[in-house]
């Protein structure tokens, strides 16, 4: 007896007509499902920016086809890498680059690189770093939460100040001197100094740029002035895949980061794991990003925050005002304030109705003035949802 089998094989034969009947023959496909319904998570309207609680951006179109063509087939996943960070570093002018698992991963990819080079004894001792550089210099006002990457290869932080404290502590244990470029305006050593005085004692100097494209300026800046690494979020401004990034900079201290992450095993970053999908959806990212029309988009996130603020501020006792943030989140955002005497509605208040409702909102609260509303991350049509919903609410 011929079975389903066979009958499709030999059908599949005959020309034009066999792929079609085979086709048609073949199991249909399940609809889609919504599991976020089927689960009973509810999808959000995002007015507050890409954080990662609120799971970053959404990926660009070509990204996700780019993830689902790589999905089909195996490679080395060395042999991506090289392949991938070759691209990137073309597309940035760089001298090498490769895709972490994020930024924060970078921080800690590229703090073992400064560390242990190419030692392979040095790779699976670390945190242990007896016998190591352990010091890693950054100005005071340059300390944040993400420093906990740093720190987890067993370094300790020194803080200073002045240009002079900081040639005063580099010393034969400093394994970098460390940057947060959102704080430049808060340091008194400004980023063309601190790559200087890095360079002049022989030290790697590490820019932390995770949330601070766009615009591109703020990713290529950092590159000219000459930082050895510098580590940029995927998920944010790019819209590459969230659990992705950036990390540019020296040729061996990439290859001396890529020793200490995976596939090879013994090693701290063996858990900062990214896979071949990630690696080539992050390059697709970055390409786009270059190309498209950065100022068309910010045209597109200033009408939304005319949008909002033309509703919200026709309501007595309401005041907006748009700001664009010097450094990190560098795109337009509406910041509404109301008078409490009028409308007896506390801003924690008014977070907790937007996110009760449907379609759930996120905002930033500024809990003794008002909310701020960022415009990037707003979908077509939802400036108007989000306007109109807090307008009813600052009415009701």
């Amino acid at each position: 007896m011929t079975d389903r089998r066979s009958f499709l094989q030999r059908l599949s034969s005959v020309p034009l007509l066999g792929p079609l009947a085979a086709r048609t023959l073949a199991a249909k496909e399940p609809a889609e499902h919504d599991f976020l319904r089927e689960l009973g998570v509810p999808p959000i309207i995002n007015g507050a920016g890409a954080y990662t609680m609120m799971t970053g951006s959404l990926m660009r179109p070509e990204v996700v086809r780019a993830i689902e063509s790589v999905s089909r087939h195996f490679v080395r996943l060395d042999e991506l890498h090289d392949a991938v960070g070759k691209r990137i570093a073309a597309l940035l002018g760089c001298e090498a680059a490769m895709v972490p698992s994020g930024a924060a991963a970078g921080l800690t990819l590229g703090t073992a690189a400064c560390i242990t080079g190419s030692n392979p004894d040095f790779i699976q001792r670390i945190p242990d770093t007896t016998g190591m550089k352990s010091e890693v210099l950054v100005q005071k006002t340059h300390r944040f939460p993400y420093d906990h990457m740093v720190r987890n290869c067993g370094i300790r932080l020194i803080e200073v100040e002045t240009r002079q404290e900081l040639e005063s502590a580099i010393n034969p244990r400093t394994a970098l001197l460390l940057f947060l470029n959102k704080a430049e305006p808060l340091g008194r050593i400004k980023m063309e100094e601190f790559v200087q005085i890095g360079k002049q004692h022989g030290v790697p100097t590490f820019n932390d740029a995770a949330a601070d494209v766009p615009p591109v300026e703020n990713l290529m800046r950092p590159l000219r002035l000459g930082f050895d690494l510098i580590a940029v979020s995927g998920g944010k401004g790019i819209r590459g895949p969230q659990s992705a990034g950036l990390l540019l900079g020296r040729r061996d201290l990439i290859a001396a980061a890529r020793m200490n992450t995976a596939p090879n095993s013994d090693t701290i970053g063996r858990s900062c794991k990214v896979n071949k999908e990630e690696m080539v959806g992050m390059m697709v990212a970055l390409e786009s990003f270059l190309k498209e029309d950065h100022a068309a988009n910010m045209r597109e996130w200033d009408r939304r925050v005319r949008a909002i603020s033309d509703l919200l501020s026709a309501v007595p006792g309401v005041r907006t005002e748009r700001f664009v943030p010097p450094i990190a989140n560098q795109v337009p955002h509406l910041r509404v304030e109301w008078d409490a005497a009028r409308i007896p509605l506390t801003p924690a208040q008014l977070m907790q109705k937007l996110r009760a409702g449907t379609p759930s909102i996120e905002l930033v609260p500024e809990p003794e003035r008002g909310v701020e509303i960022a415009s990037w991350m707003l979908q077509p049509g939802e400036a108007e949802i989000v306007a109109h919903r807090i307008r009813a609410l600052l009415t009701a």
